[in-house]
């Protein structure tokens, strides 16, 4: 079991030194890792001392705690991977693009990716409207809404198909704020976003009052799926406890 914890310990601070040098990334979450493999490490060199010392109904609470935190775990992301494969519906009166990270170059790989699921979209049906959204983030040279904006168009989007939402902060603000500016009840919405959040957004969009509404799934970089699945666990789990997901 040592062996095991090292190798585990190793291989987490690896994959956060290769996210943070070669992969790139839109916040810190990746750094979970490193601190994981931290502990990993710390374990594998003292957990058997920890173990003898510690009372037997404290290591029987632990052992059902993480039994029952790895089911949690295995559900949670069960769903999670249930949005992966999301095409959508023709025919939709809007789709809705989440924001994700700008750069001063323009959207990063996982924004473009989504504005590309939507252009795909678009091209193929051209009765639909797109609303881009996102505000501004302290590390962002313009609101993630213009930033699409200037995407699409550039892709040759015509711009009066195209609706900004500049306001919204997270995915609950960006589905809240951008069911402002249709009937939430009658008319249909395809959500844009990665394949790995999808099955959120679709949930926030259903306890929003989005009666008519479908998931349309963007790619994702492969090197950062694990960050990104762990990361949304811990989303999902934060939205049901806060209330957002019904």
């Amino acid at each position: 079991m040592k062996l095991f914890f090292e190798i585990l310990g190793a291989g987490c601070i690896l994959y956060c030194l290769s996210i943070l040098l070669f992969t790139g990334h839109g916040t810190n979450f990746f750094l979970i890792w490193g601190l994981a493999g931290i502990l990993f490490l710390l374990w594998a060199r003292y957990g058997s001392k920890l173990c003898d010392i510690m009372p037997a109904w404290f290591k029987k609470t632990a052992c059902i705690l993480l039994f029952l935190g790895i089911v949690v775990f295995v559900v949670v992301e069960g769903m999670v991977l249930s949005g992966f494969f999301k095409k959508g519906k023709e025919g939709l009166d809007y789709i809705l693009v989440l924001g994700a990270q700008l750069k001063e170059s323009g959207p990063s790989y996982v924004l473009q990716q989504r504005l590309d699921a939507a252009y795909d979209y678009l091209s193929q049906n051209e009765n639909t409207m797109v609303i881009v959204s996102g505000g501004q983030g302290s590390n962002e040279p313009d609101t993630e809404a213009q930033g699409m904006y200037d995407y699409l168009v550039g892709r040759g989007i015509a711009p009066e198909r195209i609706i900004k939402e500049d306001q919204s902060r997270n995915t609950y603000e960006n589905i809240s704020f951008s069911g402002q500016l249709f009937d939430r009840e009658e008319v249909s919405v395809g959500i844009v976003t990665s394949n790995f959040h999808v099955f959120r957004a679709l949930k926030l969009a259903r306890a929003a009052g989005y009666k008519d509404v479908c998931g349309i799934a963007a790619r994702s970089h492969a090197g950062v799926l694990p960050n990104n699945m762990l990361r949304e666990f811990f989303g999902i789990v934060k939205d049901f406890l806060v209330g957002n997901l019904t």
